[in-house]
């Protein structure tokens, strides 16, 4: 694939421009053009939207939305060192590729793209649970996106799409399950990337529902996880005791007994002891 777009291969790009990858930034790169664009696949058909993607890095992920046919790209690169590398690919796509050098968690995507919106990024390590958190709550739903495609460590993408029961189930399980369908896509050894994280990775694709799955005030459902998972190891009597007033009554109210710990809760019964929490305080 490294012809397809007459760009030189990603090792060539990085050896040109210098772009060792930096622990700081959490980078590591992926530099198989074919693998990048097996990616982009997973984000299904591009041709009609609007791709954000953080952390382009040297821009193979980049170079593989663009040739899988992305209407228009919004990279966000908050290393300055990739952003001649990105302007390469820029040339090479023209009208298509813009590139910001900035924070991608203080970008407002709609300035610079029209929906349908598609997020596809290889997150970089330190402030991928954060957005996926951000893109996950936004003030109004269904979202400016209409699809996340995600790469994290192993380990964070198993705790997305864990069920009840078991020990990666928590916070981000219930937020990415309450209004969004997804899936583990794609998994990729440590060698894949340069240089190799500790870890393997995962791509996950979650698919935005046009509501949720159970009515709950966001903000009530967040507080509600939060100090249910906050303390896992203890029953949800002694977790959540200071949520509300009479919470074992509460939690009697919705059928959930007060000795169960959070992990054996289904989303459904969050909810429903969201609402309950909401009606106890008026």
């Amino acid at each position: 694939m490294s012809t397809i777009d007459g760009l030189p291969p990603l090792r060539g790009v990085i050896a040109a421009h210098g772009l060792s990858a930096k622990k700081a930034l959490g980078q590591n790169f992926l530099l198989d053009l074919n693998l990048t664009a097996k990616i982009a696949r997973v984000a299904g058909d591009l041709a009609g939207a609007d791709v954000l993607e953080v952390g382009p890095g040297p821009g193979g992920l980049t170079r593989g939305l663009l040739a899988e046919g992305a209407r228009r790209v919004l990279a966000v690169e908050k290393d300055t060192r990739c952003l001649a590398a990105l302007a390469e690919v820029a040339a090479a796509y023209p009208g298509r590729l813009e590139v910001v050098n900035g924070d991608a968690l203080a970008l407002d995507p709609l300035a610079h793209l029209t929906p349908p919106v598609k997020i596809v990024a290889n997150l970089p390590y330190n402030v991928g649970t954060e957005l996926l958190v951000r893109w996950l709550t936004p003030a109004t739903w269904p979202p400016v996106w209409s699809s996340l495609t995600l790469m994290f460590q192993k380990e964070v993408a198993e705790r997305i799409v864990a069920e009840p029961g078991s020990k990666a189930y928590g916070r981000l399980a219930i937020l990415a399950q309450w209004r969004t369908d997804v899936r583990i896509a794609l998994k990729l050894p440590p060698e894949a990337f340069t240089p190799p994280p500790k870890v393997a990775s995962a791509v996950v694709h979650l698919t935005a529902l046009p509501a949720p799955r159970f009515e709950a005030d966001p903000a009530v459902l967040e507080r509600v996880v939060a100090a249910a998972f906050g303390q896992r190891r203890k029953m949800l009597r002694a977790s959540l005791k200071g949520l509300a007033p009479g919470i074992e009554d509460l939690l009697h109210s919705v059928g959930i007994a007060p000795t169960d710990r959070a992990e054996q809760l289904p989303l459904e019964a969050f909810c429903a002891l969201a609402r309950a929490v909401a009606g106890a305080r008026g």
